[in-house]
């Protein structure tokens, strides 16, 4: 049986706080989203389009965004998408796609993150263009205490296990 190409690479801003928890076998699982923008021209106008991602990714890489990764944060991601289904409390079938993140990597120099985290932000950032996620508008959080190398994270795999008698199931994720 052949292999079917399955690839996403994304570039783009978190819309909130990563999100850390763990399955009941104990393996991390790191939920967030990525706001994607695409800048346009129509009738001589210029317009953009947001585009918003859910994401997961399990094991070390999850651990690293949750610790590293803050609202605002422009990241690369490379991975897969995966579709999930499951049933309601109301016996309804729901279902979600969502990008399995392989890879990160941190588009911000250091220098940058530590700027903007002391920089003050009032509580309605001006927009620019309609743009929400103008560089100098993003809301940053508290001061990391450490710097990861992206070289570190691009060695670590999150996707779990791919068994036949894997211990994960649709129940285990928590999204």
């Amino acid at each position: 049986m052949a292999n079917d190409m399955n690839k996403i690479i994304l570039i783009g801003r978190l819309t909130k706080n990563p999100e850390l928890k763990y399955t009941s076998g104990g393996t991390s699982v790191c939920g967030f989203s990525i706001a994607n923008n695409k800048t346009f021209t129509k009738d001589g106008e210029k317009k953009e389009q947001v585009s918003f991602f859910n994401c997961v990714a399990w094991a070390k890489t999850g651990e690293v965004i949750a610790e590293y990764c803050k609202k605002g944060n422009r990241v690369a991601i490379d991975g897969r998408l995966q579709q999930r289904s499951w049933e309601n409390s109301e016996g309804k079938k729901i279902y979600a796609v969502e990008i399995v993140v392989d890879n990160i990597q941190f588009l911000q120099q250091k220098e940058e993150r530590a700027e903007n985290q002391h920089r003050e932000v009032s509580s309605a950032p001006p927009q620019t263009n309609n743009n929400p996620f103008n560089d100098d508008d993003i809301p940053y959080q508290k001061k990391l205490g450490k710097e990861i190398l992206v070289e570190d994270i691009r060695e670590v795999s999150s996707a779990p296990p791919q068994t036949e008698n894997s211990p994960f199931s649709d129940d285990d994720i928590p999204f």
